[in-house]
Formats: C-alpha cells, sequence, structure tokens
C-alpha cells in the first residue's frame, strides 16, 4: 500500500523537474500548478515506482484526486487506486440511515428503489440486510428472471417480499430514494425520475439529464471512526474514508467487513455530490 501526496514546500530544483521522492510507503510529488504534460510525466513516473516495488495498490490525497489527467493515466494501467467507491456500498446501511433522518423519514415507512444488474453475492446479501429494515424494496434490474429465483430466497429467509422490475416509465416515476449500484449515465437517463429523488449514486459518474429534475446526486461522503487518533496526521491531507478503505482486502466476505464497520464504530459525517451538499446538523435538517 502506497499513500500519495503532494508537498506543499517543494525545493526549487524538486518543483522545476518535476522530481518525486519516496518516503517509507509514501510517494511524494511536488505541488504548485502544472499542465497536462507535466501531470503526464509525474503519472508515468508515478507508475515505474509502483512497478519496481512490485505493488499496485494506492491511495491518492484529496487534492491529486482533483487533478483528472494524472488519474485518468494511473487508472490505464493495473493500479488499485482506493477511492471510497467499494466501501460506499458496504456502508450503505449507514449512508440510508444518515439520509432518512437528516429528511426526518421513518425506515418502516421508507420504499428504497435499487438500480442493479450485477447481481452477486454481496448484493443478495445487501438486500437481506435492507429488508429487514425498510417498508420495501424495489429493484430495477435489467435481468428480471434472475432476479426473481433471489427474490424467493428473500421471501424464505425473511419473510420479506422484494418487488423486481424494469417499467421505464412508472419503476422510478414515484422513488424519492434511489440507490444506483451499476447503471451507466446512459441507462440512468432512460427511466421517468421523480423530480426530488435522492439518487446514492455509488458509480460516481451519473447526470440526470432531465431539466426539471430538482433533486440530488450523492457521489461521495466522509466518515467518522472510533481510532481517529490512527489518521490525526494523515486525515488533513486524505479523506478518512479511503484510509478506511484501505485496510480491507476486497474478496472478505460482506458479513465480516459488515462487523468490522460496527466494531471500529464507524459514523457518516457528510455526504455531497453535484447538485449540493447535504451536512447534516440535525434531524430536521432538509436536503436542497
Amino acid at each position: 500500500m502506497y499513500y500519495i501526496y503532494e508537498n506543499d514546500k517543494p525545493k526549487f530544483l524538486e518543483q522545476k523537474f518535476n522530481i518525486i521522492k519516496i518516503k517509507g510507503n509514501k510517494i511524494i510529488l511536488p505541488n504548485g500548478d502544472k499542465t497536462d504534460k507535466q501531470l503526464e510525466k509525474l503519472a508515468q513516473k508515478t507508475i515505474k515506482i509502483m512497478q519496481n516495488v512490485n505493488n499496485k495498490k494506492i491511495v491518492l490525497s484529496k487534492e491529486l484526486q482533483k487533478k483528472e489527467k494524472y488519474i485518468n493515466i494511473l487508472q490505464s494501467y493495473p493500479l488499485e487506486i482506493i477511492d471510497g467507491k467499494w466501501l460506499y456500498f458496504m456502508l450503505l446501511p449507514e449512508i440510508l440511515e444518515y439520509i432518512l433522518q437528516g429528511q426526518n423519514m421513518k425506515k418502516e415507512e421508507t420504499i428504497i428503489h435499487i438500480l442493479v444488474n450485477d447481481i452477486n453475492e454481496n448484493m443478495i446479501q445487501l438486500l437481506n440486510l435492507l429488508t429487514k429494515t425498510y417498508k420495501s424494496i424495489c429493484v430495477v434490474t435489467k435481468h428480471v428472471q434472475k432476479l426473481q429465483k433471489i427474490e424467493q430466497q428473500i421471501l424464505d429467509e425473511t419473510g420479506t417480499v422484494i418487488t423486481v422490475m424494469n417499467n421505464k416509465k412508472k419503476s422510478l416515476s414515484k422513488a424519492k430514494i434511489i440507490v444506483n449500484i451499476d447503471f451507466p449515465e446512459e441507462f440512468v437517463n432512460q427511466y421517468i425520475i421523480y423530480e426530488n429523488a435522492v439518487i446514492l449514486d455509488i458509480q460516481g459518474n451519473t447526470k440526470i439529464r432531465k431539466k426539471r429534475y430538482n433533486g440530488i446526486i450523492l457521489q461521495n461522503y466522509e466518515i467518522n471512526i472510533k481510532r481517529k487518533e490512527e489518521y490525526e496526521i494523515e486525515e488533513e491531507l486524505f479523506y478518512v474514508r479511503d484510509l478506511y478503505e484501505a485496510e480491507f482486502y476486497k474478496k472478505q466476505p460482506y458479513q465480516f467487513v459488515r462487523e468490522k464497520i460496527k466494531k471500529d464504530g464507524i459514523k457518516i459525517a457528510s455526504v455531497y455530490g453535484k447538485n449540493g451538499n447535504f451536512e447534516r446538523v440535525n434531524h430536521n435538517e432538509k436536503i436542497s
């Protein structure tokens, strides 16, 4: 695991020649405004370093995550860039609860609409978990027949019925809370969407092109953790969510990850996205 950030006080030669420094498991880039060509060179140097140390897992600082050219080149190589998306899925129960409290909505009165095509074991575990606490779960998918078998499995295990649908005119027309697991933007925009819907966008790149859509698309979040002292220095440079996600292997069982989340006392600090921020101060705050 390597952590990459910028030196806020680089020496003149480091700045001029884009010299990268390595300290332990930290890669330090020269700070300052850079052209796309300079960012490309830095990215190529970073890749060579990762190849030499035979490591593919990296965490980028908050500032580096804003540099699209640098990230795009890194993503063209087989590197695992920790960006919080995997943890977003694992924290969906907590993020949903955070949003509902901010909206003054009750779980037992709320219907959650989920957009998903890849029905894997983690997805089944999530559905099992959500059906126990929410009024209803509606799954919108292109693989209706495949999910109908899982629908029966969930009914047998929890006694709860999930609704499976794929009607582009009706499925999301009244949906107030939508979770987009893996639908690309072009698929999402084929559906009629409730104009004030709150969309949890795990993909992080969805934009609703309907002019009447006034809701918010939540594409990012931050967390608080009981073991905050471990991140005292790094949290100024990195998102705590990324530092925490880096502790996991993504093939670990869903239940193991959920138990660790509870044990570590993970709380949602804020959620935010394209159409605005939602940082809950009290349970009566509204998303706008």
